[in-house]
């Protein structure tokens, strides 16, 4: 029930009828440790859509400049709704007058583990430390690897949207970062464009 809940949102948003998006059922959990995905998304504005596996849903922010392995560069992050596991393996093109009309792409893919902890040092769970505002995290992409954080800088209690930061750890994966071209990136799936997965290039 409360996984049902968690989507209402998302499926109160789309026309399955209409969407080749996953409705989203009871898709098991990753084996192991929680799944992560970016997906390049051409939407009205284009941007990278981070999501993080929690219990049992895909904890989504936009990113629109996508993720970054250098320290110095602060991500802002703005979250959306919760999308159903399925979402993971999603490529493809929402049909125009649709929810996020626009072409789709997995960017990257891999798992995560939970590196949040309270002043004493002991782990907070995943789930309790987004809910306080901050989540670090290791990842283990294909693309992206090392520790990040996702800290939360505005609430969106006074009428404003909630906002985070998504900034890499200064760790052994960290390096400078020219950035990603969404235009020219490649599917970590299918290697493919957002150009050839729309059909607008060869």
């Amino acid at each position: 029930m409360r996984h049902e809940r968690a989507l209402s949102e998302y499926r109160r948003r789309r026309d399955f009828s209409r969407t080749a998006e996953p409705e989203g059922g009871r898709a098991p959990a990753a084996a192991g440790e929680p799944s992560f995905v970016v997906q390049i998304h051409d939407a009205t504005a284009m941007h990278f859509d981070f999501r993080l596996e929690v219990d049992g849903v895909l904890k989504s922010w936009a990113v629109p400049k996508g993720p970054s392995a250098d320290p110095h560069d602060k991500r802002l992050a703005m979250p959306t709704e919760d999308h159903p596991l399925e979402y993971r393996d999603f490529e493809g093109v929402i049909g125009s007058g649709e929810y996020g009309a626009g072409t789709v792409i997995v960017w990257d893919e891999g798992t995560y583990r939970n590196l949040s902890e309270d002043r004493a040092g002991r782990e907070v769970p995943f789930a309790d430390a987004l809910d306080r505002g901050h989540a670090s995290f290791w990842l283990d992409g294909r693309k992206l690897r090392g520790g990040y954080a996702l800290t939360r800088i505005r609430n969106g209690d006074d009428g404003d949207r909630e906002a985070w930061l998504l900034v890499k750890h200064a760790d052994s994966r960290a390096h400078e970062d020219g950035g990603t071209d969404p235009r020219r990136a490649r599917s970590a799936r299918s290697g493919r464009t957002l150009g050839q997965v729309s059909g607008s290039v060869s």
